[in-house]
């Protein structure tokens, strides 16, 4: 079975093609829309899916397998480890604390109110859990 999500670009993205790629697919492994042993699409299917290079996708792949977070076997595919390798608790802290002062900051630029803004994080936790 190939990849049970759906990728998709964003031209407009600040983000380049392959953080894009990557970031969708720690998402899927964050909400469980991947799951271990799944299989994601070739570098060359998702290519000509997205219309990009393959090597946009090899790069977004590489990063994936570097974190640990996907293999890929020479003649069968690329899949979601079995046991995906997320990085420590104080990483994790770290790369959340930034993402979050990024966030609070763009919504405030934005004219969000902090409770506003935690409204959508709510929404949007609530889409990922279904």
């Amino acid at each position: 079975m190939t990849s049970p999500i759906h990728l998709t670009i964003a031209p407009g993205d600040d983000a380049p093609i392959y953080r894009q790629i990557v970031r969708q697919v720690r998402e899927a492994l964050a909400g469980g829309r991947l799951r271990p042993g799944d299989r994601l699409q070739s570098q060359r299917e998702l290519a000509l899916q997205l219309v990009i290079s393959p090597l946009t996708v090899k790069k977004a792949y590489d990063e994936l397998e570097r974190a640990g977070l996907i293999m890929t076997q020479r003649g069968r595919g690329t899949f979601v480890c079995q046991t995906p390798r997320f990085p420590d608790t104080a990483e994790r802290h770290a790369r959340l604390r930034a993402a979050a002062q990024s966030l609070v900051s763009q919504a405030a630029l934005s004219g969000l109110s902090f409770a506003e803004l935690v409204q959508l994080l709510e929404e949007i936790q609530k889409g990922m859990e279904s």
